[in-house]
This record gives structure tokens, C-alpha cells and sequence, in this order.
């Protein structure tokens, strides 16, 4: 009697709301532990209480196939079955956010088409982090609109499967719901209209610049005459004075020009001549040196020669007085 569906309750999907869970999770739920004790005799207002309390969202998990207390309170709503109301508080609870999370996937199963989506495409602005059982029994962190977005689109979540629901684009070219208005179209107005608007500024400082620097390259206009044929004596006489006083200075700088031309001429043969002299000099020094380096040494040698000859006149003497012969000279 405690797994019976209530007798009031109607049909979904032309059977019974218990029948959406698979037979072989459905009989493990009746036979765990948190069934028994914590969903018996539960009824709508008590329902909350017990999913204010859940701490992650699961399926089944383990070896022998143990239901997760997120499993056993949507098998509990489905044969308690709330009124629609009742369920659409819990997808509007913004303080727990596992009870809008029970109360997403229990409209997914019993809701219509129009229904799945009105309700839950708003929650694609809930960023929160979900803690998810695998089947593994491990943990992760998923966000709730990433749930959402699986329940939307996937075949299976938390280890049930989902019926089926129509498309969107269908309900949409049949008229039966209005083309979805995402929240960062709004952002992306704003962003192009900044940017446009920035482009606009970047685009008039540019021009500004372009025009300071189109009069900076302008050269100074000098006054024009008022007319070139009628022209004064007196502005005819300065002209002439110009170009002669121009010619001048030309003939000046020619002359200058001709003038430093021969300088280095000159500077340059002096030079020149300059060096040859050096060299000639250097050349007259050796010679004078080499001279008196001959010289030298015919003196000292006529010098040696004299020596000889004197100790050998004194050697001869001595030798007359002993009565020899005396030495060659």
C-alpha cells in the first residue's frame, strides 16, 4: 500500500506517474533504507522539508545499485503527485537551490512541451554550482544551467530517461511560443553601440588631426600684385636692383670659389715641394755622413801606419848596436 500511486492521481504519458522510472530502479528505491524510513506517510508539505534537506543531486550508484535520496523524493512526488503550483514554487526557489532542482526535473518528466520550456529555459541565468553523484559513487561540480541545458537536451539525467519533447523551432513556427529572447542580447546592443560610438569619437579626433596638419603644410601665401602689366617704376626699379645685387653675389661666390680653389692648389704644391726638400735634405745628410765616416777611418789608419813604422826604425837601432841584421822596413 505504501508504493501504491494516490488514487486521485492522474495519467502522464498514458500510464502511471511511477512507471516513468525503469522497473529495476524503481524496486530499489522501495527497498532502500531512506524510502522506508524518510519518504513514508510524506505528503506534499512535508515534502519540502525533506528537499530542503537534500546535499547533491544523483541517481543510482554502486555495484548493487543503491538510489540516491535525490532519486527516492522525485519517485515520492510522482506518486504523491503536487498540484502544478506546488511545483512551480520549487523551480522558483532561489534560496535552495536542490529544491529547484527537484522540482526542474519533475517538471520535465510530467510537463508538457510549453511547459519545459517556459518554466525552464528562465534557469539558464542560474549560475550556481551543484554537487552531482556518478555512478562510481564519486562527486563533481556541475552549474545548474548546465543541468538544465541536459535537461533540455539529453536523452537520460540522473539515471532516468526523459520523455520526448518537441522542438523548439516547431512550437515556434506553429505559434504555440515565442521566439526565446537571450539575456546577452541586451549586453551585446550595449556593446555595439559603445564600440560604434567609440569608433565615431576615434574617427572625428583623426579628422581633426588631419585638418591641423593640412593647414600646418600649407606654405605662407606672399601678397600677389594688383596687376602684373601695370606695374609701378618704383617696384620695376627694385626688381632690377634684386636680380643685379643677386648676380653679384653670384659672381661673389664664384670668385670665393675660385679663390679657395687656387689656395688649395698652392697649398697642395707647397707641400709637395715641401717634401721633396725634406728629402733632398735627408739625402745630403747621408751623404755628408758617409764622407766623414771615410775620413775617419783613412786616419786611423795612416795613424796605424806611422806606429809601425817608428817601432820599427827604434827595433832596428837596437839591433845595429848588438851587431844584427836589421828588420825589413
Amino acid at each position: 500500500m505504501a508504493n501504491r500511486t494516490v488514487k486521485d492521481a492522474h495519467s502522464i504519458k498514458g500510464t502511471n506517474p511511477q512507471y516513468l522510472i525503469e522497473k529495476i530502479i524503481r524496486t530499489r528505491i522501495y527497498e532502500c533504507r531512506y524510502w522506508k524510513e524518510d519518504c513514508f506517510a510524506l505528503s506534499a508539505e512535508l515534502l519540502v522539508d525533506k528537499a530542503m534537506g537534500l546535499k547533491y543531486v544523483g541517481g543510482v550508484y554502486g555495484g548493487n545499485v543503491k538510489p540516491a535520496p535525490f532519486l527516492c523524493l522525485l519517485l515520492k512526488m510522482l506518486q504523491i503527485q503536487p498540484e502544478k503550483d506546488i511545483i512551480v514554487e520549487f523551480i522558483r526557489n532561489e534560496d535552495f537551490k536542490y529544491v529547484r532542482a527537484l522540482g526542474s526535473l519533475y517538471m520535465r518528466l510530467t510537463g508538457t512541451s510549453i511547459d519545459c520550456y517556459k518554466y525552464l529555459e528562465p534557469l539558464y541565468l542560474d549560475y550556481r554550482k551543484l554537487k552531482r553523484q556518478q555512478r562510481d559513487g564519486t562527486f563533481e561540480l556541475v552549474h545548474m544551467d548546465e543541468y538544465i541545458d541536459e535537461l533540455l537536451r539529453e536523452e537520460r539525467s540522473c539515471d532516468i530517461i526523459l520523455p520526448r519533447i518537441q522542438k523548439r523551432n516547431v512550437l515556434e513556427e506553429g505559434n504555440l511560443l515565442d521566439s526565446r529572447v537571450s539575456a546577452l542580447d541586451e549586453d551585446l546592443e550595449d556593446m555595439e553601440t559603445s564600440d560604434e560610438e567609440d569608433i565615431m569619437d576615434i574617427y572625428k579626433e583623426a579628422e581633426k588631426k588631419r585638418s591641423s596638419y593640412r593647414g600646418n603644410d600649407k606654405p605662407a601665401r606672399s601678397p600677389s600684385p594688383k596687376s602684373g602689366r601695370g606695374s609701378s617704376p618704383h617696384h620695376r626699379d627694385r626688381t632690377r636692383k634684386r636680380s643685379r645685387s643677386k648676380d653679384r653675389s653670384d659672381k661673389d661666390r664664384k670668385s670665393d670659389k675660385r679663390y679657395k680653389d687656387d689656395d688649395r692648389k698652392h697649398r697642395s704644391h707647397k707641400s709637395s715641394k715641401d717634401h721633396r726638400d725634406k728629402d733632398r735634405g735627408d739625402d745630403r745628410h747621408k751623404d755628408r755622413h758617409r764622407d766623414r765616416h771615410r775620413d775617419h777611418g783613412s786616419r786611423d789608419s795612416r795613424h796605424t801606419s806611422s806606429k809601425e813604422d817608428l817601432e820599427i826604425q827604434e827595433a832596428n837601432e837596437l839591433r845595429a848596436k848588438l851587431g844584427m841584421a836589421p828588420l825589413r822596413p
